[in-house]
């Protein structure tokens, strides 16, 4: 797997950059949600949200055609959301970073969301990365990308632009 962001740290750019803004997300937060329709499966433990799905955690946004919500429910018949599937436009947005891609996996207790199919991380600024899988781990803020599509065992290249910033130079 090619580390886009550790190559970004050979280059000299600030350590900060190698992390995700979303680091430290409070995940204990509600996760709400707005979509056209919602079908709740119960007997599999799911719901299908469609229509333009929007859903937010703290600074968090999810925007999709289409999520899959799993959960899992205690002997008390509490439900708690293990899982977010999304398909169809998929973008995740913070305040400092934008992600698209064509599938999203938002794993709710492992803290970690994977986009994956033509991955478009902007972060401002003119940096840009492109590759087929990218993984944010809310907990450690680690980014990572992959050029090769889920299923493919070769595949193409991590591709982007960094930019760097003017430094003042004193007289």
């Amino acid at each position: 797997m090619i580390r886009a962001f550790a190559l970004l740290l050979m280059l000299g750019a600030a350590p900060a950059a190698a992390q995700s803004a979303l680091k430290g997300l409070d995940t204990s937060q509600p996760i709400d949600f707005d979509a056209g329709r919602i079908e709740v499966q119960d007997r599999e433990k799911q719901a299908v949200l469609s229509g333009d799905v929007v859903i937010r955690q703290g600074r968090l946004t999810l925007l999709a055609d289409r999520v899959r919500v799993l959960y899992s429910q205690d002997a008390a018949g509490n439900a708690a959301m293990d899982r977010l599937d999304a398909r169809g436009h998929v973008k995740l947005t913070s305040p400092s970073e934008t992600a698209t891609g064509e599938v999203g996996i938002y794993d709710v207790g492992a803290r970690i969301i994977t986009l994956t199919g033509n991955v478009v991380l902007d972060r401002g600024a003119g940096n840009v990365l492109r590759g087929q899988r990218l993984v944010l781990n809310l907990v450690s803020g680690l980014t990572s990308f992959d050029s090769r599509a889920p299923g493919q065992s070769s595949g193409g290249r991590v591709t982007g632009r960094f930019t760097i910033p003017e430094r003042k130079t004193t007289p």
